[in-house]
């Protein structure tokens, strides 16, 4: 865990991640979604003080009954933002089956799904550095809360939900590291 994250403040924290939804989810286009949320201001930002995988994921499970209880015109998605804990991508990654099951216990499964964004973020059978592993690189390691009623509805509204990836990977190798870095969203070291 770095020190920089114990003196930072939670706004300053989810300044950061805002940025980067901002100018790399919306600005580069990679979640054709996320634009709409975030204009009417129905994402709710969380950042955890869990220093342990147990306490976030007491976090999490309150996130998810929060955000099963609370109507999607108040909140449709929730970020939230673990900078003290899962820093290393590898443990990150193992905790998705955890919150992938919590899921399944809350009996949320079909309503509610979590998605990842990690500053180290790397999809299987790709180097560190692929670029490619930047679509999922965020400032903090973050557990992304969605609704399955929006994701339909959303990809009603964009037929071609299934080329976004391919669009994402075409608009990664064009910007590259250098575009990246200029961007300025992190990850946060």
């Amino acid at each position: 865990m770095s020190s920089t994250h114990l003196n930072t403040s939670d706004e300053d924290i989810i300044a950061a991640t805002r940025n980067w939804l901002e100018k790399a989810v919306i600005g580069l286009n990679l979640c054709p979604f996320a634009k709409a949320v975030h204009v009417k201001d129905q994402v709710r930002y969380v950042v955890s003080p869990a220093t342990t995988p147990e306490q976030l994921l007491e976090q999490l499970m309150d996130e998810l009954q929060r955000l099963s209880d609370t109507s999607p015109e108040e909140v449709d998605t929730t970020l939230l933002i673990h900078p003290f804990v899962l820093t290393d991508f590898e443990d990150y990654n193992e905790f998705l089956d955890v919150a992938d099951a919590a899921v399944e216990d809350m009996q949320l499964a079909g309503e509610l799904q979590v998605a990842s964004f990690h500053p180290d973020y790397q999809f299987a059978d790709t180097h560190p550095d692929d670029i490619t592993n930047y679509t999922n690189r965020a400032p903090y390691p973050i557990l992304h809360l969605l609704r399955e009623e929006s994701i339909d509805r959303a990809v009603e509204a964009f037929p071609e939900a299934e080329t976004i990836y391919e669009k994402n990977i075409e608009t990664m190798e064009k910007l590259g590291k250098d575009g990246w870095d200029k961007l300025d969203v992190g990850p946060a070291r």
